[in-house]
């Protein structure tokens, strides 16, 4: 899990840069707001952001707020570093696009904990992100299933969308979890195996119509 710190003074991404990482985080870091947005708007995956409120070029309340408005991002968890500890300040950092906030002097073993929380929620949002888009996925082959096909009049084979042309088990077995197993119905029994079976000297009516089915 990478972890962004935003803070413009080296103490204090120093301080945080050595906990995380003795604590298995990868760490990132911006020493002002312009370079954490521009590392939160080109994040690749899933990521938490321990951002200070009061930095040059862009507060980290902005930073958030920036954030929020794009689309198209991985799961982000921010969270507000900051000295101010007001209820309205709380208030309008949350809504202004933190998940949580964590004022300063803060607690080591408190600041570990929130982010962890803030790497669980993440991975769940990805885990959903994915399981989102395999839905999509089956929904789209159900579509595929819904359509009108082409299917030749005299041999049954169908033709996909790239023009070739399958056997029916071929084609649905490709686009659904269908399998097919292979028996006789009735009419072709009465029609082609009788038939077959009196031009081979047997008698179909000692032979049972019921052929088990074979995969």
């Amino acid at each position: 899990m990478i972890v962004l710190i935003a803070d413009d003074l080296d103490i204090n991404r120093k301080l945080l840069r050595t906990l995380l990482a003795a604590d298995g985080y990868e760490v990132i870091e911006a020493s002002n707001g312009a370079d954490a947005f521009n590392i939160l708007k080109d994040a690749k995956g899933p990521m938490v952001g321990l951002i200070d409120w009061e930095m040059p070029q862009m507060e980290g309340i902005e930073v958030c707020r920036k954030a929020r408005a794009l689309h198209g991002l991985p799961p982000l968890y921010l969270i507000l570093l900051t000295v101010r500890d007001s209820k309205q300040d709380i208030v309008a950092g949350l809504q202004g696009g933190a998940n949580d906030y964590i004022t300063k002097p803060f607690d080591k073993t408190e600041l570990l904990a929130r982010v962890g929380i803030g790497k669980q929620m993440v991975q769940l949002q990805q885990t959903l992100t994915e399981r989102v888009a395999e839905l999509k996925d089956a929904l789209l082959s159900v579509k595929q299933l819904g359509g009108l096909l082409p299917i030749c009049s005299y041999c049954k084979k169908i033709r996909d969308d790239q023009n070739y042309w399958q056997q029916v088990e071929a084609y649905v077995g490709k686009h659904s979890e269908a399998k097919f197993s292979h028996s006789i119905c009735p009419q072709c029994y009465e029609e082609i195996i009788k038939p077959q079976m009196v031009q081979l000297g047997i008698d179909p009516d000692t032979e049972s119509p019921g052929t088990p089915a074979t995969e």
